[in-house]
């Protein structure tokens, strides 16, 4: 198949590979791509697109990581089969806690500014030694503590306060500041307590925890935020939901 009519901005400041998965996306949303149906090949995308194959294999594989298409040996590229659910705008933490009827508090244990350390300017795509957020917070449901959160930001992007963070949190504060997060590549593992976060989290050391790394991205495709967050196993869960490969 040929696919749907694809049309990329050589002047904007958005990616090349970003426009192209979006606009693929939005098909897949419209329905015209449907589950199961086969998308071209790298070489024919990258032809009719005029496209490098680099650019059109960044934005392939920018698809598979939302779930949204699948490669398969000896069948190709094709849209996942079954119901995949995304959010338009991620959430935080702190929504995540108000729409379950919680009261979530937040202690703001470090706001400063520093030189972006070589792992975090990796991920955010920013030179190493550039001026970044660097904050970290305790955050609390209904008065107990249940996860430690550090993020590191560029700081030419926004403006943060301590109020701000923990009036609302840090997503709030950034559609605030007309900063649309529209996606973002996240891990999640498990590892014990240090004797430093048992005594945060009120737990023993050793106890479980869940572990997540985030970095999220605006609806340009330029990194915003880079986060490592730590949360009591026995007071929170994480759910995903999987597409059929």
């Amino acid at each position: 198949m040929t696919g749907p009519e694809i049309a990329v901005d050589r002047s904007s400041p958005v990616p090349l590979y970003f426009q192209v998965a979006e606009q693929f996306a939005a098909a897949i949303q419209r329905g015209e791509l449907a589950p199961g149906d086969r998308l071209d090949s790298e070489l024919q995308l990258a032809d009719r697109l005029g496209l490098s194959r680099p650019t059109v294999r960044q934005a392939i594989q920018h698809l598979v990581d939302k779930g949204l298409i699948v490669r398969r040996r000896g069948v190709g590229t094709q849209v996942a089969r079954g119901e995949v659910r995304r959010s338009v705008e991620l959430t935080s933490l702190h929504d995540d806690l108000l729409r379950a009827g919680r009261k979530p508090s937040t202690s703001v244990l470090e706001l400063t500014t520093v030189p972006c350390p070589s792992a975090v300017a990796a991920a955010l795509d920013v030179a190493v030694g550039s001026e970044v957020w660097h904050l970290r917070r305790l955050r609390f449901s209904d008065g107990e503590p249940l996860a430690v959160m550090e993020n590191w930001l560029p700081a030419d992007r926004v403006r943060l306060t301590m109020d701000g963070l923990q009036a609302g949190g840090l997503y709030a504060t950034l559609r605030a500041a007309g900063i649309r997060i529209r996606g973002a590549h996240q891990r999640i593992g498990a590892r014990a307590a240090t004797a430093a976060e048992a005594q945060m989290l009120g737990e023993r050391r050793g106890a479980p925890l869940l572990t997540m790394t985030r970095t999220a991205y605006d609806d340009q495709g330029r990194f915003v935020e880079h986060g490592a967050h730590i949360y009591r196993g026995t007071r929170y869960s994480l759910e995903v939901t999987v597409a059929e490969r």
